[in-house]
């Protein structure tokens, strides 16, 4: 039976392999999952495009080093994953044991944490569309997919995804104080509007952003 240059779960095959086998040439994994190498290359480079696995040179006896394909943290999500079970669990247990008051002032504190990390990442950005894309860029590295849309009203700040979602619906406190975070972090002269909420069944989180017209004398 001739190897097929596409197969249906390729892609998934080749994460769960270097998940359990570590890193792999492209060669074996062709041999290893039945596909052509040519087809097997095609999806390490997309995978490495989408920043999921990463390549290194392994120098070998004789010939060229090998290329070694391995993950990156960016692919844990394709695997299970308990931390929201666990957050969930440790909201309730903080709740329970310590009470209201004292869970939220765990979210205060990191809120304050949150509002000098992003203040700290704005502080050199000339205008309000760099600031925005500074937020964006740290937020995306925290799971949140950010980025920075233009409209007709202005400058939009948006995250397509919610990495604590399942926190978040357990202690509504941490989305209520993200939108503090956020003008805390930019600062007096700007006013910041949620315009989407992802909780309240939006597929996003928007933010509108506007910079505050000064008064003359």
């Amino acid at each position: 039976m001739a190897k097929s240059d596409k197969k249906p779960g390729t892609r998934r095959d080749i994460l769960n392999r270097l998940k359990s086998n570590g890193c792999s040439d492209a060669t074996t994994l062709a041999e290893v999952l039945g596909v052509t190498p040519m087809a097997i290359r095609q999806h390490l480079y997309d995978l490495q495009s989408e920043g999921l696995v990463e390549a290194r040179a392994e120098p070998r006896p004789v010939g060229r080093p090998a290329k070694l394909w391995y993950l990156t943290e960016a692919a844990d999500r394709y695997f299970p994953d308990a931390h929201a079970e666990l957050a969930v669990s440790l909201i309730d247990t903080i709740r329970t044991s310590l009470g209201e008051n004292a869970l939220q002032a765990l979210v205060l504190e990191r809120s304050r944490h949150q509002t000098v990390l992003y203040r700290n990442a704005m502080e050199d950005a000339p205008d309000l569309r760099r600031k925005l894309e500074a937020l964006a860029e740290i937020r995306s590295r925290e799971g949140y997919m950010a980025g920075v849309e233009e409209t007709a009203e202005g400058l939009v700040f948006v995250e397509n995804h919610c990495p604590i979602c399942a926190a978040a619906k357990a202690c509504t406190g941490l989305c209520a104080m993200e939108l503090q975070v956020f003008a805390d972090a930019l600062g007096p002269g700007y006013d910041v509007s949620r315009t989407d909420h992802i909780l309240a069944g939006a597929r996003r989180c928007a933010y509108h952003v506007t910079e505050r017209e000064t008064v003359d004398g």
